[in-house]
């Protein structure tokens, strides 16, 4: 399926950053790692990376992550990809300054096997930001989240805190705002937005 989407004439949610990750980002530390999470075609990736990070662009599209490296290679920037698949995926153990997960909607059993490895995975007063859809998508008549009958793929702020306890609530907040990311995210949206920090 991602495949070939990202086959598609050009890109699916645009190649601007998300907005979250754009207020956001600085709550980083300066210069960091950072690994982003179904990265898909890049933009949020290159846009870390304009910001002076070090940033791999995780995704199981190939094809996605040959279109963010031509996207790094437009910019001017640097970025590392790595074709891997969040089902089996483990993450290197205090390796990284931030995690980010833009819109990484997994099967709920695959979500809670991510957020175990979490706090492991990130240094010292290292942060994971998050932004997902809700199910209060599927009442809404934007674009964009899973189908309605995947209802386990879902954010939730219940969720979120529930599985990711050994971080420190920086920001935790659903809510419902203005999207506009290409031709696969439009209109008001209902999300759940997260940063949480290592203690």
């Amino acid at each position: 399926m991602w495949d070939e989407r990202y086959s598609e004439p050009g890109f699916a949610y645009g190649t601007e950053p998300n907005d979250f990750l754009k207020a956001e980002h600085g709550r980083i530390p300066a210069g960091g790692r950072v690994l982003c999470l179904a990265e898909g075609e890049g933009r949020n990736a290159v846009f870390l990376a304009e910001q002076g990070y070090e940033v791999t662009a995780m995704d199981l599209s190939e094809v996605g992550l040959r279109k963010a490296q031509q996207l790094a290679d437009d910019k001017g920037v640097t970025i590392t990809t790595q074709v891997a698949d969040l089902a089996d995926y483990e993450f290197e153990p205090n390796s990284w300054d931030s995690i980010v997960s833009i819109w990484a909607h997994v099967p709920e059993t695959i979500r809670q096997q991510i957020h175990t490895q979490i706090a492991q995975a990130l240094k010292p007063n290292g942060v994971y930001l998050l932004e997902a859809y809700t199910y209060e998508q599927t009442k809404m008549d934007a674009v964009g989240g899973p189908p309605a009958d995947q209802q386990d793929r879902f954010g939730s702020l219940i969720n979120l805190r529930a599985e990711l306890t050994e971080l420190e609530e920086i920001i935790g907040i659903e809510k419902q705002r203005m999207i506009s990311e290409g031709a696969r995210h439009q209109g008001l949206s209902a999300v759940v937005q997260f940063i949480g920090r290592k203690k």
